[in-house]
């Protein structure tokens, strides 16, 4: 007597898996190509060439697949993080500084995190990309900052050249200064580094004196109005 031949459950398990990595692979290329909003289920269905149902069986819907896409685009962009991390242990301050941030604008550049981030589609993912280009980019920033003030380095607040890093960064990703001054993005976030922060990182003074950080307070514009 003929037995049937069965897949056992880890080999249906992994037959699964590498579905779901298809379908997540092809949602990237299709969704962010030309805009999520104007894709549908039914177009990703015709580009993978199977069923809406077969979609759906491991996504039950284009927000849970699209979260799966985003999360596979910031592990890349957290490992070229921990790459450019590592690359420049040992280094002086500014070139870390330096070579996190254009890290940073490569990718977040390349995965459109800007655009995801202000445009008009799913408020959730909207919410989602925010929150995990907080935690992927900015808390590192944040840190990297924190570190350098600790040792000296900084002699602005860190939490001040974190606001100014990321408000450059925001802007340089969604403008249109680098197709108007034939640069990259992660051309002109070099520039910002060489003008706002490597200023801030150096000595102010050649005698190797550094300067603080003035923070005027209402005291002080009281003071300029009435003088």
């Amino acid at each position: 007597m003929e037995t049937m031949e069965t897949k056992s459950v880890s080999q249906v398990s992994e037959d699964g898996e590498r579905r779901a990595d298809v379908i997540v692979e092809a949602a990237g290329r299709l969704f962010f190509a030309p805009g999520f909003a104007r894709v549908s289920m039914d177009d990703l269905a015709r580009e993978l060439g199977m069923s809406k149902k077969t979609i759906y069986r491991h996504f039950p819907d284009k927000r849970s697949l699209l979260t799966a896409v985003l999360d596979r685009q910031f592990a890349a962009v957290e490992a070229t993080l921990v790459a450019a991390a590592e690359q420049t242990e040992g280094q002086p301050f500014g070139a870390r500084v330096q070579q996190f941030l254009l890290g940073a604008g490569s990718e977040l550049g390349r995965i459109g995190a800007a655009q995801l981030a202000s445009g008009r589609g799913d408020v959730m993912l909207r919410q989602y990309v925010e929150q995990r280009v907080d935690a992927v980019v900015y808390g590192r920033l944040d840190e990297l900052f924190r570190e350098g003030h600790r040792q000296g380095l900084l002699p602005a607040p860190p939490e001040l050249l974190s606001e100014i890093t990321r408000g450059a960064v925001e802007r340089l990703l969604s403008s249109q200064l680098p197709r108007e001054l034939d640069w990259t993005a992660a051309d002109l976030l070099r520039a910002t580094v060489d003008t706002v922060l490597y200023g801030a990182i150096r000595p102010a003074h050649p005698d190797g004196e550094r300067r603080e950080a003035v923070i005027p307070t209402a005291r002080d514009d009281e003071q300029e109005v009435n003088s």
